[in-house]
């Protein structure tokens, strides 16, 4: 087992807990097949009841998403070969959390992004508090909505899904709880409450988070969802930016301009990934590996992590640099078919 994910068996209960505190739990390959590993172990154990999945408390977290750094470097440096093996390993885990047969509870008590979105989207009952701060930021890196995104966004209500992913909007707990991607609202200081009855009691989670929940604070993502649906309506991103720029609200102009400070190129994969729905998720995660295949050798994606990350001057130089310069020919040769043997696989049932 990773010694950055805590694997352990409490009675009928089994506790994942993300222990990478520096940084913000964020995964890596050692992680995603640790946790795998727990997953395939416990789905057939009729000893655990439940599954517990959190952050080492008294640490921030949730997860704030994948280790993007260790990707950039394998396209510069290997072709890709590592960031893949990485990402074949996070999809296999996701998929394990999806179609696990034990209830999980996960609780998003903090940043959660990116590939923490996909730890916490595939449980039963997801937990926010007032220190849940949930986003989808792959735009900004040249990447694009990934971890099972392209399956749950679209189900979200109107056209919340299109509006988190070319915006990279950061939603609270309250918002999370409203759009249906948390079950429950706890504050954050009965979360080892709720840890200690459910493990006390694994047979009664939903009457546990019931009991416990808590009224949240108004949720600003629902006063503005006409709004959303009225201006994101369309599949096509300039017309998208287009409704934006013809709104006369300040609330518009933002977000054109945070449209138009992300990638061209992810947020038309975005767009095409939602509007394509898959038959089931396993299908969902090898359309995903074929697009993180063929996102993470662009130059968009190296230079998106460059402004972010590594640089942090934030003023990545896209290419192409403006919404109509991705051609249809560009996105059919990231959504292709990859070469025989080289498909996403998940682990055999």
């Amino acid at each position: 087992m990773s010694g950055e994910v805590d694997v352990r068996r409490e009675g009928a209960i089994g506790c994942i807990t993300l222990a990478r505190p520096k940084a913000l739990h964020a995964l890596n390959l050692a992680m995603c097949e640790a946790i795998a590993a727990a997953l395939l172990e416990w789905r057939e154990d009729e000893g655990i009841a439940a599954i517990l999945l959190d952050h080492e408390e008294g640490t921030r977290g949730f997860c704030a998403g994948g280790d993007v750094a260790m990707v950039r470097r394998s396209a510069l440096e290997d072709g890709g070969a590592a960031g893949r093996a990485f990402f074949h390993a996070e999809y296999r885990m996701n998929h394990l959390l999806f179609t696990c047969p034990k209830p999980i509870v996960g609780f998003i008590d903090g940043v959660t992004m990116g590939g923490g979105v996909g730890l916490a989207l595939p449980c039963r009952y997801g937990v926010a508090t007032e220190n849940t701060l949930f986003a989808l930021p792959e735009g900004a890196i040249g990447l694009f909505p990934d971890v099972g995104a392209g399956w749950y966004l679209p189900r979200l209500p109107g056209r919340i899904g299109q509006f988190l992913a070319l915006t990279g909007a950061r939603l609270d707990g309250a918002e999370c709880l409203w759009a249906g991607l948390a079950t429950h609202y706890l504050s954050g200081e009965r979360v080892a409450e709720a840890k200690a009855r459910i493990a006390a009691a694994p047979g009664e989670i939903a009457d546990v988070l019931d009991a416990l929940s808590t009224e949240p604070p108004p949720a600003r993502l629902a006063g503005n969802a006409a709004q959303i649906e009225r201006l994101f309506a369309a599949d096509r991103l300039e017309e998208i930016l287009a409704a934006l720029a013809a709104d006369p609200s300040d609330w518009a102009a933002k977000e054109h301009a945070a449209i138009a400070a992300k990638c061209p190129t992810s947020a038309k994969v975005a767009l095409r990934q939602f509007a394509r729905p898959q038959p089931d998720f396993g299908a969902e995660m090898a359309l995903e590996y074929r697009l993180a295949t063929r996102m993470i050798l662009r130059e968009d994606f190296a230079e998106g992590v460059r402004a972010v990350l590594v640089d942090k001057d934030n003023a990545p130089r896209w290419s192409p640099a403006q919404p109509e310069g991705v051609s249809e020919a560009i996105l059919d040769a990231i959504f292709a078919p990859l070469p025989p043997g080289e498909e996403w696989t998940p682990h055999p049932a």
